[in-house]
């Protein structure tokens, strides 16, 4: 799906991170290694303020598993985020990454979750226009 005024960055060619409005959409299309979350993290910092973004989406559905790692990069990138002026909604978790963090003792303190993509979305202000066929603000 094309959007207009949508702009895209790659980190390392694997996280592409898509401005729509005021809002970064990306997804974690597999699992990171502790590289990729401090890159993450970096480059959504950095775009959270060039791009004066006021939301950030962030999809884990295609997340299988999850470590310790991953977990606390997830919480301190919405520390940061928060810090910057955005709010970090992380959506998608799958029920085998929830029951690993619960059984890993880790909480993911201050990190909004949504159970899909468009109720995220719908959480940072967006709404599914009237045709049903996309979001508007």
């Amino acid at each position: 799906m094309t959007v207009p005024g949508a702009t895209q960055t790659n980190l390392e060619a694997t996280v592409p991170i898509l401005r729509l409005g005021d809002t970064l959409v990306t997804g974690l299309l597999s699992e990171l290694d502790d590289k990729q979350a401090t890159a993450l993290a970096e480059e959504l910092t950095t775009r959270i303020a060039e791009d004066r973004a006021r939301g950030v989406l962030l999809d884990i559905s295609r997340l299988e598993i999850i470590d310790s790692f991953v977990a606390r990069a997830l919480m301190e990138l919405s520390t940061m985020a928060q810090l910057l002026g955005a709010r970090v909604i992380v959506a998608g978790m799958r029920p085998p990454v929830a029951i690993t963090l619960v059984e890993l003792g880790i909480e993911l303190t201050g990190v909004e979750t949504a159970l899909n993509a468009e109720e995220g979305m719908a959480a940072l202000g967006w709404h599914r226009s009237r045709d049903g066929r996309g979001f508007g603000e």
